[in-house]
């Protein structure tokens, strides 16, 4: 067992236990940056990894009552098909093996996303009251299917990167539902539906080759009692001050992450093994 993966699934099990973000948002930067793993292989093994990680987040909340499921339904509607559609894309193009620099700036601009989304959320959520007061009917004749077009874009961002299932999933639904949906509720909401969508893009990314089975065993060691802390605590805490620090360290490691877009993978997968080794840093056709 690795003491370090486990410390960081045990870590990022918590955040994602209290504020329902940071699965993707974390993990997959971690990953690549601190553990040599290779881009590619990153994203496929957190997202089996935050897929089984939310199942125990996720019992917490259904104990408590804190999920919408009518929510979660719309929602799925619109990720799980674009995450089928976006595997399908992988696999005819071969995104996942050939285009490593095309992987990490996807990571990258993810993360900028995400950062933007959080910082702005208390003014979406802002929006979206003023909207869902000022044109009741309007706004709720509109919900359903913005609801739909969410899932679409966060199914296919999720897919490509393993981020924002539950970052930017959080800051869409405060806009969505800034009255239905308090804390513990949009906590409960965006884990429940990130399970299916990581599953399913997870599983994808699995038969693509992209899957480290020890890293991902280490990995859960740490984040299931990470995450059963963090749902308890969930329940009770407020989720402002833990979204406004995700998002500084979002800025911070796309910064980074985007730097390494300009150089050739820094990671190579040995053939027939799936380990990664370091590369030295070098210009890149897809760069030039």
């Amino acid at each position: 067992m690795s003491i370090s993966n486990a410390l960081a699934g045990l870590l990022v099990g918590i955040v994602v236990g209290v504020t329902g973000v940071g699965g993707g948002a974390l993990m997959t930067p971690i990953l690549v940056l601190l553990f040599n793993v290779a881009p590619q292989t990153a994203v496929g093994t957190d997202l089996l990894y935050a897929s089984i990680t939310m199942i125990f987040g996720t019992a917490v909340h259904h104990q408590h009552g804190t999920v919408d499921w009518q929510v979660v339904r719309r929602l799925a509607y619109g990720s799980l098909p674009a995450a089928a559609a976006t595997l399908f894309w992988m696999s005819l193009t071969d995104t996942n093996r050939v285009k490593g620099g095309f992987i990490i700036t996807a990571v990258g601009v993810a993360l900028i996303i995400t950062a933007l989304g959080i910082l702005l959320k208390d003014w979406l959520h802002g929006l979206g009251r003023h909207l869902r007061l000022s044109s009741t009917e309007h706004f709720k004749r509109w919900q359903p299917f913005l609801t739909v077009v969410a899932g679409v874009i966060l199914g296919v961002l999720v897919t490509l990167t393993s981020i924002g299932a539950g970052a930017l999933g959080t800051v869409m639904l405060v806009y969505l539902y800034p009255l239905r949906l308090n804390a513990s509720l949009l906590v409960g909401t965006d884990l429940t539906h990130a399970i299916p969508l990581a599953m399913i893009a997870g599983l994808g990314h699995l038969s693509l080759g992209n899957v480290d089975y020890t890293l991902l065993f280490n990995l859960l060691i740490g984040s299931i009692p990470g995450v059963l802390i963090g749902a308890m605590i969930s329940t009770r805490a407020p989720l402002a001050a833990a979204l406004r620090a995700r998002s500084s360290r979002s800025i911070v490691v796309s910064s980074v992450m985007s730097t390494s877009t300009g150089c050739a993978p820094l990671w190579t997968i040995a053939p027939g093994t799936g380990a990664s080794s370091p590369r030295r840093c070098s210009p890149t056709p897809e760069a030039s």
